[in-house]
């Protein structure tokens, strides 16, 4: 179990790795913060000291339950995670909350602000919750998220849940990074089963109908049993996941829900699969930082600053098929890569 604290007061100095890591690793509060700054930030002068850090860190990671829960809007991700981390410090746990909340499209940060959505779990001693931006990542998840992932656990964090916006985006993205991934449910939204996306069921291993109170109970009730019947109608999955009723407003069935995600976990654990899996992921995480590198790399290149507006005018005022200045621009891109040797032409369908 991780205890976390409040640091004795620090001025503002630049923290060396040393710093970082050791206030990490002892649970600061204050340092844990900046730790997570430090990895979440895209500045290029804090991407060294953020690999180091993390490299440090490495050795003192996976040890954590990770959690990814996702939702329509309105669902009740935020009630449900606060009372599922009460739930669990009163066992005796500890929890990191990576809340990746919808982004400002003017300036990118935060607009709910998770910490005002979760007020007594946020001002829990055995919890951490870290609002992040959205931006315009797909799934919802911040794009540093797994980095932030690795440093709460590094910090002893027992369980992290990492909450998305619930978009309806690439949910693999959050089932790609924890080891069971939870989809919160509404009790008559009307056309449930058409509502739901297929490949949501394809990775969901928990399944929660909130909001199961009151005159609500019979259709929560009628829901779940829809939901059994459409996963147990999939085919290629070795085990069907648990669908559950609850009620985050009134607490009831937080230590159900609880249940099947250990559950899950152990048999995880049990069948050698938590560490295939974990495997599976590291590589993910690799091929999705290249992606994210190349990319950057791509939009940075001065050659490609120069044709890229000329490109997309022509492109918005019909003159010019996407792929065709998309290839282009590759072209480009490639000739000014490798001057050194004639550039390769990249092979296309005909424009």
């Amino acid at each position: 179990m991780s205890h976390i604290h409040s640091s004795s007061p620090q001025s503002r100095r630049e923290l060396t790795v040393d710093d970082y890591f050791n206030g990490v690793r002892a649970g600061d509060r204050a340092i844990l913060a900046r730790s997570l700054t430090l990895v979440e930030s895209h500045s290029p002068r804090h991407i060294p000291t953020a690999e180091a850090l993390l490299a440090r860190l490495l050795p003192f990671t996976g040890n954590s339950i990770r959690v990814g829960i996702t939702g329509v809007p309105g669902a009740g991700k935020s009630t449900l995670i606060e009372a599922l981390g009460l739930h669990l410090i009163d066992q005796g746990q500890s929890v990191a909350v990576l809340a990746v909340d919808p982004s400002s499209r003017v300036s990118g940060g935060s607009i709910l602000g998770d910490k005002t959505r979760m007020p007594r779990l946020s001002t829990a001693v055995n919890a951490n919750i870290r609002p992040s931006p959205a931006a315009q990542t797909l799934g919802g998840v911040a794009r540093k998220t797994r980095e932030s992932l690795l440093v709460c656990e590094a910090a002893g964090f027992d369980v992290v849940l990492v909450e998305t916006v619930g978009v309806g985006q690439s949910e693999t993205v959050v089932a790609d990074m924890t080891d069971c991934f939870v989809a919160l449910m509404l009790p008559g939204a009307g056309d449930e089963l058409q509502g739901i996306k297929r490949g949501l069921l394809e990775v969901v291993d928990v399944l929660a109908v909130n909001k199961a109170d009151g005159e609500r109970r019979f259709a929560a009730e009628l829901a779940a049993q829809q939901y059994r019947m459409a996963l147990q109608s999939l085919v290629g999955r070795s085990q069907t996941p648990a669908v559950l009723l609850c009620s985050a407003l009134e607490n009831t069935g937080i230590a159900e829900v609880w249940q099947a995600i250990a559950s899950h976990h152990q048999r995880l654990s049990a069948s050698g699969n938590l560490s295939a899996k974990r495997k599976a992921q590291n590589l993910y995480s690799l091929r999705m930082q290249l992606d994210e590198q190349l990319r950057s790399l791509f939009e940075q290149h001065s050659a490609i600053q120069r044709l890229r507006p000329e490109i997309e005018r022509q492109v918005l005022s019909g003159a010019l098929l996407a792929s065709t200045g998309a290839r282009r621009l590759m072209e480009s891109f490639a000739r000014s890569e490798y001057s050194g040797s004639p550039a390769k032409s990249i092979d296309h369908p005909s424009d």
